[in-house]
């Protein structure tokens, strides 16, 4: 189809190879332009350009699915192209991922993004980590917060994620115990956003910040640097960022969870998979850039054990309080002020500088965990102090009986005059 400046055009051409009688030396003209003869007699014999024909479109592999498409794009917008591919496929698409890409890019609305500057960093330098917010969900009858930890190294963009129902510094350090066995060492430094799990008060400069102690033992014990990115520029550190968002499209949005622990062993799943797949950014695949990092491996640094003691108060019935869950103690500590330790999935409750109690952590809320131990004997000492109780109660409650004075008949005769 020729456009308009190329059919006005050769019309001035064909004046030169039109002879005294009109007729146009058409295969002289296609030598000299090099446009086929049919297609010089199309287009020279008419005296306006020929409109183009619309062809009916091609049926293509997708129309079947362009339905299931727009359903899951109403349901969840930010949904990967990626994911919709591989759900495709499980439905018997056979096509290729970029006709699905093409067509998404058309029907989902595009929002503007601000340019900004990207910070790349040398093999084994730094590491990025970021809390996600992934709304609320359903577990034993309650309702929780949903948190997604987010870990990715800055050169090779190799990513762990894991997912928590708690934010605080224990979950923290744990959640980054469990990054550095994935990633089999620790960079030189991890940038952090202002939050209270790493810093308390952020001064001008970093030797003045007031860094949480409990992160600090945790960073100082394995030679780490922790970085705070600049306020208000979350950019700064957008290479998690981007981890954040995709995870929630990628993974989460429209997926189907068994449990908890499920959902954790398919994000164990996801990574492994994502980890394998070429990186838009470096154009290769993060497990292959992996090997270019240069982390300082985990053999060279002995156990951190992370235990943070916490105070509660021992109620009189010889209970305590932990994250919702109730936990037994030796009836003897009733009353009394407690430390809480928790290692791993364990609960150590100390009194003083004794221990007097573990228990496995509890899941959930509104749940009791008792030890028979702790009681055992209290039902005696009970009774014992019940009848204490009850003989006390019953020499109170005595009543004593009228006293009567004893006299002799002569006394009488006194007042009656002797008469008989």
């Amino acid at each position: 189809m020729l456009k308009e400046e190329e059919y006005l055009l050769l019309r001035d051409v064909s004046q030169r190879f039109r002879h005294p009688d009109g007729r146009i030396n058409y295969s002289a003209l296609s030598r000299h332009t090099g446009y086929d003869r049919k297609t010089l007699r199309k287009y020279l014999a008419r005296n306006i350009l020929p409109k183009p024909k619309h062809r009916k479109p091609k049926p293509s592999k997708l129309d079947t699915y362009k339905e299931f498409i727009h359903q899951r794009l109403s349901e969840y917008p930010e949904i990967s192209a990626a994911r919709i591919f591989r759900e495709l496929h499980e439905r018997g698409y056979s096509g290729g991922i970029t006709i699905v890409r093409d067509y998404i890019s058309t029907v989902r609305p595009h929002e503007e993004i601000p340019a900004i500057y990207r910070y790349e960093t040398k093999p084994g330098v730094q590491a990025q980590v970021d809390w996600g917010d992934c709304g609320r969900v359903l577990i034993d009858g309650i309702t929780h917060r949903l948190y997604c930890f987010t870990y990715v190294l800055g050169y090779s963009r190799l990513k762990y994620v894991e997912f928590t129902l708690k934010t605080d510094v224990q979950t923290f350090m744990e959640c980054h115990k469990h990054a550095f066995d994935y990633c089999t060492g620790i960079p030189q430094e991890i940038l952090y956003d202002n939050i209270k799990q790493v810093v308390i008060k952020r001064a001008i400069k970093p030797k003045d910040h007031a860094w949480n102690i409990h992160f600090e033992e945790f960073f100082t014990h394995f030679g780490f640097i922790p970085r705070l990115c600049r306020p208000y520029r979350p950019q700064t550190k957008g290479k998690i960022e981007n981890v954040v968002g995709y995870v929630k499209r990628d993974l989460l949005y429209g997926g189907s969870f068994q449990s908890f622990t499920h959902l954790n062993e398919q994000a164990r799943t996801w990574m492994d998979r994502v980890n394998a797949t070429l990186h838009g950014t470096t154009n290769e695949i993060p497990f292959d850039r992996f090997k270019k990092e240069q982390l300082k491996p985990l053999a060279g640094f002995p156990p951190f054990c992370i235990s943070i003691m916490e105070p509660r108060k021992i109620t009189r019935d010889a209970y305590l309080s932990y994250v919702g869950n109730r936990y037994s103690v030796p009836y003897i500590y009733a009353g009394r002020d407690a430390q809480v330790r928790v290692e791993g999935n364990t609960l150590h409750i100390t009194v003083g500088t004794t221990e007097v109690a573990t228990h496995p952590i509890l899941p959930g809320s509104r749940r009791t965990s008792r030890s028979k131990d702790h009681f055992s004997g209290l039902l005696g000492i009970v009774m014992k102090q019940n009848s204490q109780r009850l003989h006390k109660s019953a020499k109170i409650l005595q009543f004593s009986e009228p006293v009567v004075e004893n006299r002799s008949l002569s006394f009488y005769d006194t007042f009656s005059g002797g008469d008989r």
